[in-house]
């Protein structure tokens, strides 16, 4: 059976995310703030985020981010909960899930900022931003997950990008319920459509069915350590 991971929106669900992933053996967990929440509560320290990644089945913190689509939170308020996730996940040796919408900019500079003062890992989720966001994450060590999108006749352009990923930084996703892929789009999104996206990952790169599974597969234990 494949794996999954199921990610953290709100820390207060920390306990319900955790609580999936020990039910279910082929499901990790993230934990953390999306953006769109990022206001509910005061922005939390970055130890107190770090210590809610301190299980077993909690791989990486997030997702966090930037969207400056939807501004369901101050913007002040998202890029300090934003930079806090990224020394929780300096702190906690784990990878951060980045949530990026129309923020490229900001979230590059924090990005950079926050790497100068040590490295850390992380991974751009759902990519549909800029190639210049894309070439800035990969500079940085990043990687980049292609959801469902990759497959929409009119993306040719995120085609274009992902074409030009280094293969050993690619990964895949659902990000269901949204964001179906070909022939399934306007559909309620499962993890077994991403199928399909990985086909069009595989074909872009020159790499068959089996080969592009490969390929994801060990990509995705090399940034989540803990699942190896």
């Amino acid at each position: 059976m494949g794996e999954m991971v199921t990610i953290g929106t709100r820390l207060t669900q920390s306990d319900l995310v955790r609580g999936i992933a020990d039910s279910n053996p082929n499901v990790w967990c993230t934990v953390g703030i999306h953006p769109h929440n990022a206001a509910e509560h005061p922005v939390p320290t970055p130890e107190a985020i770090a210590a809610e990644a301190a299980y077993p089945r909690v791989i990486g913190i997030g997702e966090s981010g930037l969207d400056y689509f939807y501004d369901k939170a101050p913007r002040a308020v998202q890029r300090d909960s934003f930079r806090a996730h990224i020394r929780a996940a300096r702190l906690a040796c784990l990878p951060l899930a980045i949530h990026a919408r129309d923020a490229d900019q900001d979230i590059l500079t924090l990005l950079r900022e926050e790497h100068d003062q040590g490295a850390f890992a992380f991974l751009l989720h759902c990519f549909s931003s800029t190639r210049e966001l894309c070439q800035g994450a990969l500079a940085l060590g990043g990687y980049v997950s292609f959801s469902g999108i990759l497959t929409f006749p009119k993306s040719q352009e995120i085609r274009d990008i992902a074409r030009d990923v280094p293969a050993d930084r690619l990964l895949v996703e659902t990000d269901s319920p949204y964001l179906a892929p070909v022939p399934f789009r306007g559909k309620r999104n499962e993890p077994g459509l991403v199928a399909h996206t990985a086909r069009v990952l595989g074909e872009i790169h020159g790499l068959d069915a089996e080969a592009i599974a490969a390929l994801t597969t060990a990509n995705f234990r090399r940034l989540f350590p803990k699942t190896a």
